[in-house]
């Protein structure tokens, strides 16, 4: 992402987005989130939610580049 929060490739916010609330969801603070929404939350839900979102993506990373190299 850009220093202005935005994704560097525009096409990827909407599955960005879908990725937090999937990971929102799995740390159980999606009702949270629908209760005071996202100005709301506190810095550490969301850092949990940001820190779980670079790790799976770069878990999938990973996964990827291990495929290319086969």
């Amino acid at each position: 992402m850009g220093s202005d929060n935005r994704p560097v490739e525009p096409e990827s916010e909407e599955a960005l987005d879908k990725l937090k609330l999937e990971i929102a969801d799995d740390l159980g603070l999606d009702d949270d989130i629908r209760k005071r929404g996202w100005a709301n939350m506190t810095t550490r839900e969301v850092g949990k939610i940001g820190g779980n979102m670079v790790r799976r993506l770069i878990k999938k990373a990973e996964k990827d580049l291990s495929h290319e190299e086969r």
